[in-house]
């Protein structure tokens, strides 16, 4: 028998998933608490959910992709949680990038019920997304893992990485964020030199793609800079930039949090997390 897939948080990593395992011929329940991306998926094939707790009715699979912490517990804990209508031998898979702790809490609550929780972390932006090229990072049993393989392989032809025990999914994402929002400080300020002494942009991307210190995602992340003002301060993009800055400092305060919890001092992540509004071009005085 064919596994039902669900999937809840259809934003820009959360839809093109979700589309991936529709045209990848899964039956596939959806649900968000924004209308639009739903009738979307249900325009391919999808059926929609009025709550979470349908799609845990619904679904064998389930994917997760919400915003934080808090955002996953209310999904699987709420009175109409996935918790409340997932059957016995149901899997969810936690996208969202969160504190490996709560990837345990939300593991013991589902054992509780009947049901498997483990964290799929995946990382390669909403352009690989769309393609179904990222790459999924996993904690938690194996065999779990290759339950839900099938499902995962169609959205992540980069690659479907046993991380080991419970959590360790999104310590390995937690590890990488911290590289990539190191690097996109160290690109706004090469291209902020670059503009500042007259040097054309296009030279300082051509020579770094040349030599491999800048790749095409950053020369992607670098778009905003490359702005006149009045585009980038526009409300559009700002509002594009203020929900990645958002995330990137959710991100980087649960590595710091972790970095804390080993005993570990990261100063880098400490000045970058304190820098992010600047990096990503958000005009925020109290961030800047």
């Amino acid at each position: 028998m064919a596994l039902r897939a669900g999937y809840i948080g259809l934003g820009n990593i959360g839809k093109p998933m979700a589309s991936c395992w529709i045209e990848g011929g899964f039956e596939t329940t959806v649900y968000d608490v924004v209308e639009a991306p739903v009738a979307e998926l249900a325009e391919l094939g999808a059926k929609a959910a009025p709550s979470p707790r349908a799609v845990g009715e619904a679904a064998d699979v389930i994917g997760i992709c919400v915003r934080d912490d808090a955002d996953v517990r209310s999904v699987l804990l709420g009175d109409d949680g996935v918790l409340a209508g997932a059957p016995d031998g149901t899997l969810v898979l936690i996208h969202s990038t969160i504190q490996p702790s709560t990837v345990v809490e939300m593991a013991e609550a589902g054992k509780a019920l009947g049901v498997d929780v483990i964290d799929a972390a995946i990382t390669g932006g909403d352009a690989r997304a769309a393609t179904g090229d990222l790459a999924i990072m996993a904690g938690g049993d194996a065999a779990l893992l290759e339950k839900a393989r099938p499902i995962l392989d169609v959205c992540a032809k980069a690659g479907v990485f046993s991380c080991g025990e419970l959590g360790n999914g999104m310590k390995t994402k937690l590890c990488i964020n911290l590289v990539t929002y190191l690097q996109w400080l160290a690109g706004y300020e090469g291209i902020a030199l670059a503009k500042a002494s007259g040097l054309p942009v296009e030279v300082f991307e051509e020579v770094g793609l040349a030599n491999g210190q800048i790749t095409p995602l950053m020369v992607r992340f670098l778009t905003v800079h490359k702005m006149p003002d009045e585009a980038r301060t526009s409300e559009a993009v700002q509002n594009l930039v203020r929900g990645h800055t958002l995330v990137a400092e959710k991100d980087l305060a649960w590595a710091l949090q972790l970095a804390r919890e080993n005993g570990l001092s990261l100063p880098g992540a400490g000045l970058v997390s304190q820098l992010m509004a600047r990096v990503y071009g958000l005009e925020d005085e109290g961030r800047r």
